[in-house]
């Protein structure tokens, strides 16, 4: 299909702004899934086979989810921490300390990848038998039963509830205290959940909004309740990047955005380019999880308009949705490359061991060409 001029007028643009795309200040880093199977981080081989693969795809940030559903890959109080009991008797040492001193010695940073505001399918989360389903977002419709607040195929948690807010902000101290190595944190699920965007109905969020704003109306139409909704999900992130940086100077901090931008701003309540203006966090990894290169080249476009300072951004690609499909995990590192961003962000390491061809491509010599 022929490309019409305006578009491969804009397409220049964006690639005459790539500068040092091949360079040592574009990051290129990989998320490593905590339950993908094998799970990584259950055997002294299975860490060192990833810092092999990531050393050999030239990946300079390694992302490892070390909190998902209200379990924990560290010891924690607030979250289920057999996840980490198991791995700690399988490799007879913590097993985040050592995947970062592996990680290390080959000059690779860690980030502990974070999920804050999603329970996943986990009815028996350890915070929702403490509190139960108050503190669970949820539309306006009638609820019989625990499974009526699940979105999507996951419980989700109210971004202004005070309680959720306390156990957030209790997860972080946690990961940062206990591994004071740690590079940094991606703070994962700082959102409302973007399908049929009609939550935050809770009855203390209600009620906080009417007694702050001064306003009755929780009408999805009306603007003071969806901007009351966006600043509950920017307030947690900033209490959460305050957090971490109080207890541990100079640790970097990013935060996952939705892509496209319209629908992170809309549906999730992320106004993610101001986190950037406000300096809540370093760097915004961006989920562009497009299996359509033009389509991802039409969101990157849109975002740099609202993020004008690009390199602060870092591409996600999702390779999960591109299994047997080479040539185009192939194109969208290259757009990730022009892009004038930061880096990328392949999500995830999984799909590339399922994958191996994928895992190759990921290792050919860097594509993009610097005007």
């Amino acid at each position: 299909m022929k490309r019409p001029p305006i578009y491969i007028a804009l397409l220049v643009i964006l690639l005459a702004t790539a500068r040092g795309a091949c360079g040592e200040d574009f990051d290129r880093g990989l998320f490593v899934s905590a339950i993908q199977d094998p799970q990584v981080l259950s055997s002294r081989e299975a860490v060192k086979c990833l810092v092999e693969f990531a050393s050999g795809a030239r990946i300079s940030t390694i992302y490892i989810q070390v909190h998902y559903a209200n379990r924990s890959w560290f010891k924690s109080r607030i979250a289920d921490s057999a996840p980490y009991e198991g791995c700690v008797k399988s490799l007879r040492e913590d097993p985040v300390e050592f995947l970062i001193g592996q990680s290390h010695a080959a000059g690779i940073k860690v980030y502990a990848w974070l999920n804050l505001l999603s329970l996943g399918g986990n009815k028996d989360a350890p915070l929702l038998a403490r509190y139960g389903p108050g503190i669970l977002t949820r539309n306006i419709n009638r609820k019989c039963s625990l499974e009526d607040y699940k979105i999507d195929g996951q419980f989700f948690l109210e971004p202004g509830d005070e309680r959720v807010r306390g156990a957030a902000l209790g997860i972080v101290e946690e990961a940062v205290s206990a591994y004071p190595e740690l590079d940094g944190i991606l703070l994962d699920y700082i959102r409302y959940p973007d399908k049929d965007p009609a939550y935050g109905h809770t009855e203390s969020n209600v009620k906080r909004f009417k007694e702050t704003t001064g306003f009755n109306s929780t009408d999805e139409c009306d603007e003071n309740w969806r901007k009351w909704k966006r600043d509950q999900v920017t307030g947690l992130l900033e209490l959460a990047s305050g957090r971490a940086r109080e207890l541990h100077p100079g640790i970097g901090v990013s935060a996952t955005g939705c892509m496209p931008y319209i629908r992170a701003y809309y549906e999730a309540f992320q106004d993610w380019p101001s986190w950037l203006d406000r300096g809540i966090v370093d760097f915004v990894t961006v989920m562009s999880y497009s299996p359509y290169p033009d389509e991802l080249e039409r969101w990157l476009l849109h975002a740099k308009e609202k993020a004008p300072e690009f390199k602060k951004v870092r591409i996600g690609v999702g390779a999960y949705k591109l299994s047997g499909s080479c040539g185009i995990f192939r194109s969208e590192l290259e757009i990730s490359e022009c892009s004038g961003a930061g880096g990328f962000a392949v999500f995830h390491y999984g799909s590339l061991l399922d994958d191996p061809a994928l895992g190759d491509v990921l290792k050919e010599p860097c594509r993009a060409i610097e005007p």
